[in-house]
């Protein structure tokens, strides 16, 4: 598979299909790997976070999880073939995993939550293998004795995938320093993926969704806690574009000279 590079990120140009035959070889292979979901959020801590850095240098797979990043690759002449979220997984591939029996286990999120979207997910995928959830304490990634409890978890459960749904970079983070430990085939960060199937937070209806407002939906839901997120981080995207933008007409000119 071809890569795109943009923003310094090395994008896999993956749809759904791509990304699960990435997932089939990686478990039938009982590797050990981890993808990552890119959004415009990751790109703009990725500028200063070294730690990040590492984790994004060492990934099995990058996808473009986000409609800005698909529609700056068209203008940059280097168009990536779809939006690959985590938030979608379940609905593009939740019949894939239920046929293959894929042993999953779902971290992260509030109490009950990963429970409910378990139950949510059994009812359209009966046969769907949910070996095991758990929501971790606050601030577990610095707690040894849970993040071990949680390997150990991991360890005994012996899931193909493991969904970590405590958002970015602490999930991409939490991944990278564990995942060699309880050696799943496949590791992702899902973000809001659990309150989403659970019901507890309402996703964007599908028209944000295409035209890259789920952002704006998401903002309105939780503006106390997204908003320096969204109005403030996220807004350096479009001087990374301009950047980048410029880069490539230097690039053209000077080839027609």
């Amino acid at each position: 598979m071809n890569q795109v590079n943009m923003f310094d990120v090395n994008f896999d140009n993956y749809d759904f299909m791509d990304l699960l035959e990435y997932i089939d070889k990686t478990i039938q292979e009982r590797n050990q790997s981890y993808i990552l979901t890119c959004n415009v959020d990751h790109v703009i801590k990725l500028r200063k976070d070294k730690e990040f850095q590492t984790v994004y240098s060492e990934a099995g797979a990058v996808v473009a999880d986000g409609m800005p990043l698909i529609w700056a690759s068209k203008m940059l002449g280097k168009p990536l073939k779809q939006k690959v979220s985590g938030a979608d997984l379940f609905s593009r591939l939740g019949n894939a995993f239920e046929q293959r029996k894929y042993r999953l286990f779902f971290l992260g999120s509030a109490e009950g939550v990963p429970e409910r979207a378990t139950q949510n997910l059994k009812a359209s995928y009966p046969d769907m293998n949910i070996v095991g959830c758990y929501s971790p304490s606050y601030g577990f990634e610095h707690n040894e004795e849970e993040n071990r409890r949680i390997i150990q978890m991991l360890t005994d459960s012996r899931p193909d995938i493991v969904f970590v749904g405590v958002g970015a970079p602490k999930q991409e983070k939490w991944i990278y320093r564990h995942y060699t430990s309880y050696q799943a085939p496949i590791s992702i960060g899902v973000g809001a993926t659990f309150d989403f199937l659970s019901g507890s937070v309402k996703r964007a209806p599908n028209f944000m969704q295409k035209t890259g407002l789920e952002w704006f939906w998401r903002l309105s839901q939780e503006p106390g806690r997204l908003w320096k997120r969204y109005l403030v981080d996220d807004a350096q995207f479009l001087v990374l574009l301009l950047k980048e933008l410029r880069k490539k007409d230097k690039v053209k000119g000077s080839s027609l000279e």
